[in-house]
């Protein structure tokens, strides 16, 4: 097999700039774990400079014709080619109860759902890296006051520290995207555990942003705040102003309210 197509209903762009292939790769400090998941390898132009470190590395791949691209090409993977949906694996299967990074070209249709997937398994992650739409990695590193920051951010950031890397051009992919993209890396905090209900937290977060343009007042109503509460100055504000200790201080204060 000389090639795998690129097929469009699974986001596939196929990087094939090595130097930003590796680039990628040494974005992984390689702290805190023995492991990484790389998700959606594609033909392995990332693949090939995680198996030169001191991890152990699994790929996990829903295209078939990729996982047999690379059980030909990478005898090193053999018995780490996880051939499934990223989105529906169950991790134990292959990692225990071991922590293991993430890293990965990421397949645009899916990106977002890939961090909230990470997210709901920070426990086990220590560490995140990858390419995204640049838009959507630039949302995900955004601070407070600006039109793209959001949901993503906020929620990444309560638990990551957030670091853009750089930009990658359309031209080094085949097929080109439309549109730039972008490589960030996501570090846990030491201590990521919420001082609040981290269920609260996030229906808090995502239902100020589905009404960004209004105030908090407005947009939290549902909660039946009390008329005391409702005088605080933090509902005279709008979503993106709000920095992430703001809104964990906002969630406390609406549990106290008596949720």
């Amino acid at each position: 097999m000389d090639k795998v197509k690129a097929k469009k209903h699974l986001g596939q762009h196929f990087l094939k700039d090595e130097s930003i292939a590796r680039d990628i790769a040494d974005a992984l400090s390689l702290n805190g774990y023995k492991k990484v998941l790389e998700i959606g390898p594609g033909m392995g132009v990332l693949t090939k400079y995680l198996l030169e470190k001191p991890v152990e590395t699994y790929v996990i791949e829903i295209d078939t014709e990729s996982v047999d691209y690379l059980n030909a090409h990478y005898p090193k993977l053999h018995g780490k080619i996880i051939s499934e949906d990223f989105l529906k694996y169950h991790i134990a299967k292959d990692f225990g109860d071991e922590p293991f990074a993430i890293i990965g070209n990421f397949p645009y249709n899916i990106s977002t759902q890939i961090v909230f997937r990470t997210l709901e398994l920070r426990d086990r992650i220590p560490e995140f890296s990858g390419m995204f739409q640049k838009e959507v990695a630039e949302r995900i590193c955004e601070k407070k006051g600006s039109k793209t920051y959001g949901i993503l951010s906020v929620l990444a950031q309560a638990f990551y520290h957030a670091e853009y890397l750089f930009t990658v051009d359309e031209h080094v992919f085949n097929p080109p995207p439309k549109v730039k993209s972008g490589v960030l890396r996501l570090t846990r905090k030491e201590d990521y555990h919420l001082p609040v209900d981290e269920k609260l937290f996030f229906t808090v977060v995502k239902m100020a942003f589905n009404q960004r343009r209004k105030t908090l007042r407005n947009s939290l109503k549902t909660y039946n705040l009390s008329d005391n509460l409702k005088e605080d100055t933090i509902f005279d504000l709008r979503p993106e102003q709000l920095s992430v200790e703001q809104f964990i201080d906002l969630t406390q204060k609406i549990a106290a309210n008596g949720v």
